[in-house]
């Protein structure tokens, strides 16, 4: 589907030259020429117009002067800086354009007709006038001399595997007949032959096909001979063939023309000399001959050089024809015109080897052209449904499709408009009609009109396609560009059509304005969204072109920072769109650049395309993206361009290799894409396709949105997630618009509670659907359920029948019941609507939704008998199981009945409350039922609290609750239901003495037992060392004061002790005992605080050290270095990384192995995981966490020692409470000084961000080297990072003791 357009045209003709050129060759410096005359060697640059170097080969003698002479060949040797000449009188000659010398290097006496030298330029092929071929290195020594005619086949020869007689062989479609048909007799070459031998090189350079004239036969052969002049094959007789020979760089075709009885066809060879394919040119037998073929370098385009034969009394016209193939088709994409002038004759034509698709061509009055060619697609710009999608592709003539303007070489603008004419254009053509009775489902377009353009020129050169980059613009007026005074100039035509003259054939276009353009136009484009015009100029510079002005005027493209957009490299595809609202233009180059005004967003792209606010681009990585620009950056297009996409994003979808964007279909999702063998593939690309049903939800066209998703596999769900509040409020406008029982189904079906615009269809342009939802507290799919339900019922509940039963269905948990319902009264229903959907026809439904038992079971529990055996009548259960059990359950009273039922069904709390009905003497089977599904709370729901069936029940459930280690709340269950016996164990056991002595009380214990139950008691609080509690049983229940006051003394509750000791006069206990126990505290508490420092003093410097020596082991991994061994720094510098891993390694295998232990084995573990053995990996994290249990510890214990020495001062101690203050006090202050330098500030920062992680790298982690940080720990408690606090809140000092 891609044309071959014209990206420049330019030449020269130069009048200083003399004599007449006869062949060309293309020059090492850029745009130089060389050309061969009767006289010499001139060389022309198109810049300058003239003739800048000459040198003469008539002084020397090596052409006769009076200009017979001819030269055969001319070839440019850079690395020698001389240019090789071959004259026909045999001479090979090296001349120096600089300094004019002219050098003989070789001589055949019998002339030469050719001389080709092959691509690398190490070889040359000369076919001399005795019909030999001598082959030489590119130093002129001969390597070896052939005969052009050769009897034999060549070492290619095929070989007879003795198959038998051809009459025995199978011949395919043209039958037996074929084996006795007689070989046509070969006929001469054609009249116009000139007879010399047509010589072409393979690509690679490593074989040679030479077309001569065979002197028996009086045709050509073509003879393939190997780079050693090695004779491997001939071709096979072919009447007609022609001189024109070419073999396809590729390498795997070789191109020549054959004049067949009726046609004049293109045919190819293969290297074996066979056949392989042709196609017919576009002209009658005998009109034209085909002077000479030429492939360009890439094998995409084949030249040929045509010219009308002789007629009487004028000169012939001249053409060149670029053919091109696609999916073994082949397209006439351009055709030159060069007119009758004897001076416009063509003489040579050449492909460039440099830039693949520039053709040079020399005509005989010294005229050199040159046309650079690139490839586009040539589609409609329709923005709205009514403009198709149409591609116009030129195959001889345009094949037209849509409203589009023509410009052909006459210079003439064809019209072709889109719709009906009763007129048959042969001109238009269909690319997909034909076969079959297919018929395409387009108008064809037709011709409107035709307009004449007369641009007047002051440049006398004759140059076909002079005007070019014709541009339609909305106003129905044409731009198109000319060539201007000078070569690096070009102008700017705007054309406005002049009323049509009656009886003219062609109108006429008005010149409205001609603009010069400082520079050379390489593309024009009109956007037909923002109706700008942007030019390219050579030197990449963009023009805006302001057509709509009244004086319309160029000026340079601006960016948003008001500077001049140019493109750094020849973009050879232009468009305009908007880019966060900003207007830009975007460029491909020809090796896959893409620019952003003067950015290069990305250097992989294949092709793009824009459609409204989107981007589509194909990439080398075989991707189509596609892009909103509506909200997106230019470095965000930049950095989505660069990075890989999620596989499962929308922007993103994989095409076949190759793949090209050839247009984007309006008002649709359809994008065409092109594969390289040229057939045609249409996608949906994810992103438009959600774009486009996004713009039909907003409109509320649900019809066109669900057959559009439906049909491409679009999760329904969006329907709803696009917008729940809009959705919600047009539920009978989507059910109407759907209007398909199946469909509404379908949508059911596919209903999930996620939301799809975040998860599976996050919208481009970044405006996802926010809003709030109106229903918090239900679910999405019972919403939709109900809703929709809702609006059926009042449609049209008997059309709506299934799809009703579908919303009862799929909400969570199911209706089923009421769906069952449904069916059943559709069953009882005494007058059925003919349309109405039958009772059968619900049920079989039903039970393609559900599963048959779970039906079953369903219509059982809605107690309705005849709805169950109509259920179980659709299903495969077997009527002698089922009908004995509804029989039984008939014959039942009704509460047992439904109790029977909910128990086989298990839904035993429904059981519960139907048993709970069925009268006193069923409760033992009740209780039974309760302790065996453990319902005892739901069945003391059923039962007043005052009835003996509660109380047994909360027997019942006390026990159940003591089995489960619960006593206290059995013992609750116990008092409430009077069970006080137990309940006063229940609370003894559990510890609530409180409880269990109003339990007592409420039993009616005496006074003695009272006591006894009390101490015991008290025993148990002891063991529990809850020493305060025991003290008050003891003395409020049992009168023993003095061991109150013993307990409270072991527990340290100096204070309450003392109480006692008043409250009851005991005032020999101070002496006894409480003055001692005080003592002994506060020798404790010395010995504690004396023991905590030391051990915290060895600690800290014991970490002091392990933190230097790995400081110093790090310092030497990164230092190490190894002389005359650079690989070893890469070493050096992970290496203490590696170390780390491997040491911590052993300890995560061994914790990993212990991990399916027991939990004492795994605490184990846990405490032997910081080992504080010297030299183990984790002891500075040991001692880390040592360090810190000792703070805390001493913090603990300031409130006690606060107390004690508040009663050491009473008893008059103050010697003792001084010295236990003091200890404290330098204690928490060597503890507060210690503690920056133990937990330092780099050390709390990598607890939070370590160097080492998922998120780190190699640059990160050797950076954090560099600093000389060292390597934090990998610790999975961060609280042992983190340094201790100090309650400063607690005012535990005496002032009286300082």
């Amino acid at each position: 589907m891609r044309n071959l357009r014209l990206l420049r045209a330019g030449g020269c003709r130069s009048a200083a030259a003399t004599g007449t050129p006869q062949c060309f060759c293309l020059g090492a410096e850029s745009g130089a020429v060389l050309v061969g005359s009767q006289y010499g060697l001139v060389e022309l640059r198109p810049a300058g117009y003239s003739v800048s170097r000459e040198v003469s080969l008539t002084v020397n003698g090596f052409l006769p002067e009076d200009g017979s002479g001819c030269i055969v060949g001319v070839e440019d040797l850079p690395e020698q800086e001389s240019v090789c000449v071959a004259t026909a009188a045999g001479d090979i000659l090296l001349c120096n354009l600089s300094t004019e010398q002219v050098e003989c290097v070789g001589s055949v006496d019998s002339g030469l007709s050719v001389m080709s030298w092959s691509p690398d330029q190490e070889l040359v092929l000369l076919a001399t006038g005795q019909q030999t071929l001598i082959m030489m290195t590119r130093d002129f020594e001969p390597i070896t001399e052939k005969q052009i005619h050769q009897d034999e086949f060549g070492e290619g020869k095929f070989v007879a595997l003795g198959w038998g007689k051809k009459e025995t062989q199978f011949h395919g479609s043209e039958g037996k007949q074929a084996a006795h048909r007689k070989q046509t007799e070969v006929l001469p070459a054609s009249a116009w032959d000139d007879g010399r031998p047509r010589v072409t090189w393979r690509g690679d350079g490593q074989f040679i096909a030479v077309s001569a004239v065979c002197p028996e036969t009086g045709a050509r052969k073509v003879r393939v001979w190997s780079r050693e002049l090695v004779l491997q094959s001939t071709s096979e007789p072919v009447s007609g063939l022609e001189q024109a020979l070419s073999w396809k760089p590729s390498g795997n075709l070789i191109a020549s023309t054959q004049e067949k009885p009726n046609r004049h066809d293109v045919v190819f060879l293969e290297k074996n000399g066979l056949l392989h394919g042709e196609f017919t040119l576009p002209f009658q037998k005998g009109q034209v001959k085909v002077n000479e073929m030429l492939w360009n370098a890439d094998s995409t385009i084949l030249a040929i050089w045509l010219e009308d034969l002789k007629v009487e009394n004028s000169n012939p016209n001249t053409y060149v024809q670029l053919w091109t193939t696609g999916n073994y088709h082949w397209y006439l994409k351009q055709s030159l015109h060069f007119g009758g002038l004897e001076e416009n004759q063509l003489v040579s034509l050449l492909w460039d080897r440099e830039n693949l698709y520039r053709l040079h061509i020399l005509c005989q009055g010294w005229h050199y052209l040159f046309y650079e060619w690139h490839w586009t697609t040539d589609h409609g710009l329709g923005e709205n449904s009514q403009h198709v999608a149409n591609v116009a592709v030129i195959d001889g003539d345009p094949k037209h499709s849509g409203d589009m303007a023509v410009l052909d070489a006459d210079n003439r603008i064809s019209v072709y408009r889109y719709g009906q004419s009763t007129v048959n254009d042969p001109s238009v053509k269909f690319g997909a009609m034909g076969g079959n009775g297919f018929k395409a489902a387009v108008e064809t377009p037709y011709l409107d009109k035709t307009y004449r353009v007369d641009v007047s020129s002051s440049s006398e050169v004759m140059n076909p396609l002079g005007l070019q980059f014709l541009t339609w613009l909305p106003d129905d007026s044409f731009l198109v560009v000319g060539q201007g005074q000078h070569a690096a100039q070009s102008v700017l035509h705007h054309l406005t059509a002049v009323p049509h003259v009656a009886g003219a054939e062609e109108e006429c276009l008005n010149l409205r304005l001609s603009v010069p353009v400082d520079g050379e136009v390489i593309s024009l484009y009109c956007s037909p969204v923002t109706k700008t015009v942007a030019l390219q100029l050579t030197d990449r510079r963009i023009l805006k072109y302001l057509w709509e002005a009244s004086t319309p005027v160029l000026e340079p493209w601006r960016s948003s920072s008001s500077s001049a957009v140019q493109f750094p490299y020849r973009c050879v595809q232009t468009s305009i769109t908007r880019i966060s609202g900003e207007e830009v233009i975007l460029g491909l180059t020809d090796r896959c650049r893409f620019f952003v005004n003067d950015i290069e967003v990305a250097s992989n792209i294949t092709s793009f395309a824009t459609y409204n606010e989107f981007l589509l681009v194909t990439t080398n990585s075989h991707t189509c993206q596609c892009f909103c620009l509506k909200n997106l950056s230019v470095k965000a297009l930049q950095a989505s361009l660069s990075s890989a996409a999620a596989p499962n994003s929308e922007t993103l979808r994989k095409v076949e290799r190759g793949s090209r964007i050839v247009t984007i279909v309006p008002q649709d999702t359809k994008v065409v894409l092109q594969m390289p063998r040229g057939n045609l593939e249409t996608i949906h690309h994810r992103a438009l396709v959600l774009a486009q049903i996004r713009k039909w939800l907003d409109r509320l066209m649900f019809r066109e949105a669900f057959q559009c998703m439906r049909k491409l596999r679009i999760n329904l769900n969006l329907l709803y997630d696009h917008n729940p509040k809009v959705f919600l409020e047009n539920t009978e406008i989507f059910i109407r618009q759907i209007d398909s029982v199946n469909y509404i189904n379908l949508f059911f079906t596919e209903l999930k509670e996620e939301d799809f615009t975040k998860s599976m269809y996050p919208c481009l342009n970044g405006s996802s659907n926010n809003q709030p939802c109106q229903h918090p507290d239900q679910k999405k799919v019972n919403l939709i359920c109900d809703v929709m339900r809702v609006a059926m019922e009042h449609i049209d509940p008997q059309k709506y029948c299934l799809s009703i039963l579908t919303a009862h269905v799929k909400k969570s948990p199911p209706e089923l019941e009421i769906a069952l319902q449904k069916v059943h009264s559709l069953r009882e229903s005494v007058t059925p609507d003919v349309q109405a959907v039958s009772a059968e026809e619900a049920l079989k439904y039903l039970l393609f939704l559900v599963d048959i038992n779970e039906l079953y079971d369903y219509s059982l529990g809605t107690y309705d008998f005849d709805l169950v055996v109509m259920v179980a009548e659709k299903s495969q259960k077997d009527p002698k199981e089922y009908l004995p059990f509804l029989n039984t359950l008939r014959k039942m009273e009704t509460n047992y009945q439904r109790y029977t039922i909910d128990r086989h069904l298990k839904r035993y709390t429904k059981a519960l409350g139907h048993l709970s009905k069925c009268g006193p003497e069923h409760f033992s089977e009740f209780l039974n039922l309760v302790k065996d599904q453990n319902l005892y709370s739901e069945a003391l729901k059923l039962y007043p609290f005052s009835t003996q069936e509660y109380k047994d029940i909360s027997d019942a459930y006390g026990e159940y609750l003591i089995q489960k280690q619960l006593s206290e709340q059995a013992a609750l269950i116990f008092a409430r239901a009077g069970i006080f016996a137990k309940a006063l164990d229940a609370f003894q056991s559990s510890g609530s003495w409180q409880q269990a002595l109003c339990m007592a009380s409420q039993l009616g214990y005496t006074k003695d037992k009272l006591s006894s139950l009390a101490r015991s008691m008290a025993g148990k609080l002891v063991e529990q060392r809850k020493y305060a509690e025991a003290a008050i049983l003891l003395e409020q229940y049992t009168q023993d004061y003095e061991e109150a006051v013993l307990l409270l003394l072991e527990g340290a509750f100096w204070e309450e002790a003392l109480r006692l000791i008043h409250k009851y006069g005991r005032l020999d206990i101070l002496e006894t005992n409480l003055k001692p126990a005080i003592l002994e505290a506060q020798k404790s508490q010395l010995i504690f605080l004396d023991s905590q420092k030391t051990s915290f003093l060895h600690h800290k410097s014991r970490l002091q050290v392990v933190r230097e020596l790995k400081e110093k082991a790090c310092e030497n991994l990164q230092d190490y270095e190894v002389p005359n061994c650079p690989e070893l720094e890469l070493f050096s510098e992970t290496s203490s990384v590696v170390t780390a891993s491997d040491m911590n390694s052993k300890y995560t295998h061994s914790n990993s192995r212990i991990s399916v232990r027991s939990s004492k084995n795994r605490r184990k573990a846990e405490r032997k995981r910081y080992s504080l053995k010297e030299g183990s990996p984790f002891e500075d994290i040991a001692l880390l966490e040592v360090l810190g249990e000792s703070v805390r510890a001493v913090e603990t214990v300031k409130g006690e020692i606060h107390i004690l020495l508040k009663q050491l001062v009473l008893f008059g101690y103050d010697e003792q409470a001084g010295a236990l203050q003091q200890v404290l006090e330098e204690v928490l202050q060597l503890m507060e000084t210690s503690v920056p330098e133990i937990w330092t500030p780099d050390l709390q920062q990598s607890s939070v961000s370590l160097v080492l992680g998922p998120n780190s790298t190699a640059n990160s982690i050797m950076a954090a080297y560099q600093q000389k940080r060292m390597m934090p720990p990998v610790v999975q408690d961060p609280e042992v990072l983190t340094p201790p606090k100090f309650n400063k809140n607690l005012q535990w000092k005496l002032h009286l003791l300082q």
